[in-house]
């Protein structure tokens, strides 16, 4: 049996079940940062589907990315710069025109907030692209300071293998 009280969470993860505790034991986030960080990813993921900013404005510099699985990006980025370099930006490279979330659902609770979320946009082959996401991110200081990420890899290692970055500049 699972328990999926106040200190944990309970997420569907393909065909098993996720449980994650949150939050170092014993460390309780006031509700008032707790609903300003779920406000600060919120608004992240507004200013996405907006094309004026993104949740990535919201990691710190030293920030660790973990992309969960085995898909092409798979790992852990130990850094901001890492991961825009290392999948952000060669992802972006390969869409002609940019993905766009729509947020299912944002939980918080302590100093985590999860998000649950759809985006698709256009393949510069002219493919459509789409997948679901599932992103754990810890914050400190209204800042995400680890994330760990979970997606279609199917899905992105398709895109990935099949479309080449447009050339910088």
């Amino acid at each position: 049996m699972v328990d999926c009280g106040r200190r944990g969470f309970c997420l569907a993860a393909g065909a098993g079940l996720l449980v994650m505790t949150a939050g170092a034991a014993g460390a309780e986030t006031a509700p008032a940062e707790e609903e300003g960080n779920r406000a600060r990813v919120a608004a992240g993921f507004e200013a996405w589907r907006a094309g004026t900013g993104s949740p990535y404005d919201l990691l710190a510099e030293d920030a660790a990315w973990t992309i969960t699985g085995r898909s092409a990006a798979a790992g852990t980025y130990p850094s901001k710069e890492a991961f825009l370099a290392g999948v952000i930006r060669p992802f972006n490279a390969r869409m002609q025109s940019r993905l766009i979330p729509t947020v299912r659902r944002l939980y918080a609770e302590d100093d985590t907030v999860i998000a649950l979320f759809d985006a698709a946009g256009t393949a510069r082959d002219g493919q459509p692209y789409a997948n679901s996401y599932a992103w754990i991110l810890e914050m400190r200081g209204g800042m995400i300071v680890r994330a760990q990420a979970f997606f279609d890899s199917i899905a992105f290692d398709d895109l990935w293998r099949r479309v080449s970055p447009a050339p910088e500049g």
